[in-house]
């Protein structure tokens, strides 16, 4: 049952999922373990790529046509203010943990009912379309949004070199779960690894991103290194991140938040301020940055205002399939 706040805001005690306020003692006790030095180790290397701009510059040409013309997030915030329970479930966590993240070597499989199942290298997902610059507004199921110039290629480039059989239905993205560089996953606030996916029309929609960098750069590690998907018009937690195997399969794939809370978080989590989340209202939206913490200043739109997508769900009830 949806239920819809009166006054319209978020508080903080709404934004937590109640599994993830329920484990976070859990992950701190578990940084616990490893002794204070060992923590403070992580802490510090994550800070110090940070500070230092360890990633590389990665060319690629702005594409205009997929481009918002919003006021761009700063890139320290948009680094720093992060969802990534790998790492922890504040928004802190991942800036400051991720530093044990390795993203080279890397490699994504993919397969699944595909013709060509094959195995890449980050070198070849990096050549195997021309990089394009798009500013996309990306909202959270939480009540916040950021506008952000990704570099990558439509998702759309990998189907056609795989050639999906008949039976392909939907795509599995499946995240890495290495305790040893990601020290949220012993955490039970989830099951590992994370999951997420995408009807095979959605995935072939222009607007569906593989992506590989942001700001000029590539991926920093608490934004979902080397390589993770973005999907503008759908809440941030379908966008998967650090993905290491790409599945095409018959059946619709059980993704991570649906399995923990399906009343809270539907398969399709299309932006729609007409469906609320159980706990507080979708209306209405902060920018981070800019935007107050309770001034909520903006209106969410349809889609996050991608309009060009509602032809992937005519004739559907997108209450029902929320």
């Amino acid at each position: 049952m949806l239920i819809k706040r009166s006054d319209g805001l978020i508080l903080p005690s709404d934004i937590t999922p109640r599994a993830v306020f329920e484990s976070r003692r859990g992950f701190i006790r578990q940084l616990a373990v490893g002794g204070a030095a060992s923590a403070g180790l992580i802490e510090m290397a994550g800070r110090e790529a940070f500070a230092q701009g360890l990633n590389p510059k990665l060319a690629a040409k702005l594409n205009p046509a997929y481009s918002a013309l919003d006021k761009q997030t700063a890139y320290k915030d948009a680094t720093t203010y992060n969802n990534f329970y790998e790492f922890g479930t504040d928004k802190s966590d991942p800036a400051q943990y991720a530093g044990t993240l390795k993203p080279r070597p890397w490699t994504v499989s993919i397969e699944g009912e595909v013709k060509k199942p094959m195995t890449l290298d980050l070198d070849a997902l990096l050549k195997l379309a021309p990089l394009e610059e798009r500013v996309y507004r990306l909202r959270c199921v939480e009540g916040w949004s950021m506008v952000i110039p990704w570099i990558g290629y439509s998702f759309a480039e990998i189907i056609k070199k795989v050639e999906p059989t008949g039976n392909a239905k939907y795509v599995e993205f499946i995240s890495l779960a290495d305790k040893k560089q990601m020290p949220g996953v012993g955490s039970r606030v989830l099951n590992w690894p994370y999951v997420e996916g995408l009807r095979i029309d959605e995935a072939n929609h222009p607007l569906a991103l593989l992506t590989l960098g942001m700001y000029g750069e590539t991926l920093p590690n608490q934004n979902g290194a080397p390589v993770r998907m973005v999907l503008p018009w759908k809440y941030g937690f379908k966008s998967a991140k650090s993905i290491v195997k790409i599945r095409f399969v018959k059946e619709q794939p059980r993704t991570a938040w649906n399995q923990a809370a399906p009343a809270e978080y539907g398969f399709y989590s299309n932006v729609n301020p007409e469906v609320d989340h159980p706990r507080w209202s979708q209306a209405s939206e902060r920018r981070i940055g800019e935007d107050g913490f309770l001034a909520r200043k903006r209106k969410t739109l349809m889609f996050n205002g991608y309009s060009d997508v509602a032809s992937l769900y005519s004739g559907m009830d997108l209450k029902k399939f929320f």
